[in-house]
């Protein structure tokens, strides 16, 4: 098997997955204004969403690889610039006074806020960068198909597993509250990692 790097793949995934951004805003807030299984139902079609952007990179990327070796290198410095991008936007939220606004989705059916979420994901066009970021960082030029199907499915996995613990966590007022008054903690710390990651892919010799 390639020396794929599961341990930093997940680990970026993790970090991009649970940071504040408009989907687990959307999240929190639906299964605070909804409950959890609108939450749930809105986190099943933002997975789907991101499944669909995370094939499409593998495909694209695997197509590229084959092809043209150098191509793996320009993706490391694309994907490293990519994490200090995340860098630098968690620094500024940070070092910023005020909380994060918590948006919820206008609801009706659970297969309505299915569909909510899986267009939310599928016209966010952050998400193929990220995933394009993602698959530079851990997954060798040697890597095959099969290797690269079985990362696509353990990330989408962890990533489902995140964006549900936001639905079940944020359906409790006093999970909100502890969040908000911790924010500008948390993106520090989010802050922090995407930096390192971005150094460290700097640093590495492909």
């Amino acid at each position: 098997m390639s020396d794929i790097n599961f341990p930093l793949i997940l680990t970026a995934a993790l970090l991009a997955t649970a940071s504040p951004g408009p989907s687990t805003l959307a999240i929190a807030g639906t299964a605070m204004a909804h409950g959890r299984a609108q939450a749930l139902a809105l986190v099943a079609g933002i997975a789907c969403g991101s499944w669909s952007w995370s094939v499409a990179a593998a495909l694209g990327l695997g197509a590229l690889m084959q092809a043209n070796a150098w191509v793996f290198e320009v993706l490391r410095y694309c994907g490293a610039g990519y994490l200090l991008f995340l860098a630098y936007k968690s620094a500024r939220s940070a070092l910023s006074p005020g909380h994060a606004k918590l948006r919820s989705v206008s609801v009706g059916s659970y297969r309505a806020s299915y569909g909510k979420g899986l267009a939310m994901h599928l016209t966010n066009p952050k998400a193929i960068l990220f995933f394009g970021a993602l698959f530079s960082v851990g997954v060798p030029v040697t890597a095959s198909p099969l290797e690269i199907g079985l990362v696509v499915v353990v990330v989408g996995l962890q990533s489902l597993a995140v964006f549900a613990a936001y639905a079940l966590m944020f359906s409790s007022s006093r999970i909100v509250a502890i969040y908000l008054r911790m924010r500008r903690w948390f993106e520090g710390a989010f802050a922090v990692a995407f930096g390192l990651a971005g150094i460290t892919l700097l640093a590495r010799r492909m």
